[in-house]
C-alpha cells in the first residue's frame, strides 16, 4: 500500500483556491454527508465540539472513501493529544490559539517523527500507517503531514509575519470571533478595527509565501479576503446547516400557514 498523499496539503502549496467546512456534531453519519457533499476539505472540531480521538477515528474512517480531505483541530497543544489525532489518520492539523513563533515551533516538533520533532513512533498499531501496511510510513509520514496554525488574539495578530516564518508551517488560518473578543468586540467580528485586522493579517501571511486561510460565511466578503490573499476558507458549519435548515422548513409549513376556516357540512 503506498502512502496517501495530502492532496489538501498540495492545494496550500500550489496556492489552490480550496472550501471547507467545519464538523461538529460528532457523528459518522453526518460527516459521510458531507464529505460527498463536494467540498475541498472537512474539519473535525475537537476544541469546541466534544469530539475524543475514538470519535475522529470513527469520522475519519466514515469519510475515507469520499474524494475529500480531513484535518482535526485539537482542544490545545498537548503533543500527545495530536499524536493519537495523528496515528488514527489525520493528516492535517489545525491548531488553535496560536501567538507566538515559539507556540508555532513547538507544534511543528508535535506533528514531525525525530529528529525534527517528537511525535512517537507506534506504526504497527495505528490506523496511520494501516497498521504497517503502507510501505516506509514513517519515512514519508512528515512529507504529508500538514499543520495549519490559527492566529486568533492580538498577541498573535502582533506576531504574525514571526508566526508564519517558522519552517514546517504550511499555513495560517484567522479565526474572526475570537480576533474580535480579543480586539474588545466580542460577538461583533464585522466591526471595522477587526476587519482591518483580518486584511492586515491575510496580506502578511500571503506575503511571507505561506498559505493564508480565513472563517467567512459571506460570498461577497470571501472574494474580497481571496484578493487579498487567502486561499482556502471555511464557510461554515454542520452544525448551523442543520439548524437554519430546519428553522426554515418549519418556518415554511408553519408560520405562513392560513388560518383554516371551518367548512359548512353539505346538504346533498
Amino acid at each position: 500500500m503506498e502512502m496517501p498523499l495530502n492532496r489538501f496539503k498540495q492545494g496550500l502549496h500550489e496556492g489552490r483556491w480550496q472550501v471547507g467546512l467545519f464538523l461538529g456534531l460528532c457523528s459518522p453519519t453526518s460527516a459521510e454527508i458531507l464529505a460527498g457533499a463536494g467540498f475541498d476539505w472537512l474539519l473535525i472540531d475537537a476544541e469546541h465540539a466534544p469530539n475524543d480521538p475514538a470519535q475522529v477515528l470513527a469520522q475519519l474512517q466514515a469519510m475515507a472513501p469520499y474524494p475529500v480531505s480531513v484535518g482535526v483541530r485539537p482542544s490545545s497543544h498537548d503533543p500527545n493529544l495530536i499524536k493519537q489525532y495523528l496515528d488514527v489518520g489525520a493528516q492535517t492539523i489545525l491548531a488553535p490559539m496560536v501567538d507566538d513563533a515559539a507556540q508555532a515551533e513547538a507544534l511543528v516538533r508535535a506533528v514531525r517523527y525525530p529528529p525534527a520533532g517528537i511525535r512517537g513512533v507506534a506504526a504497527s498499531i495505528v490506523r496511520a500507517s494501516r497498521w504497517n501496511g503502507i510501505k516506509d510510513y514513517v519515512a514519508h509520514a512528515d512529507a504529508e503531514t500538514c499543520l495549519v496554525v490559527q492566529v486568533e488574539t492580538r498577541r498573535g495578530l502582533e506576531n504574525v509575519d514571526q508566526i508564519a516564518s517558522v519552517a514546517g508551517v504550511d499555513a495560517v488560518f484567522i479565526g474572526p470571533a475570537d480576533l474580535a473578543a480579543s480586539l474588545g468586540h466580542l460577538g461583533d467580528s464585522g466591526h471595522p478595527e477587526v476587519r482591518a485586522a483580518i486584511e492586515f493579517a491575510l496580506q502578511k501571511i500571503a506575503a511571507s509565501g505561506k498559505a493564508a486561510g480565513i472563517f467567512v460565511t459571506d460570498p461577497a466578503l470571501a472574494e474580497k479576503y481571496r484578493r487579498l490573499g487567502a486561499s482556502f476558507i471555511a464557510i461554515g458549519g454542520d452544525t448551523a446547516l442543520l439548524r437554519n435548515a430546519a428553522l426554515k422548513l418549519a418556518a415554511a409549513f408553519r408560520d405562513n400557514a392560513a388560518p383554516l376556516t371551518p367548512s359548512s357540512p353539505s346538504l346533498s
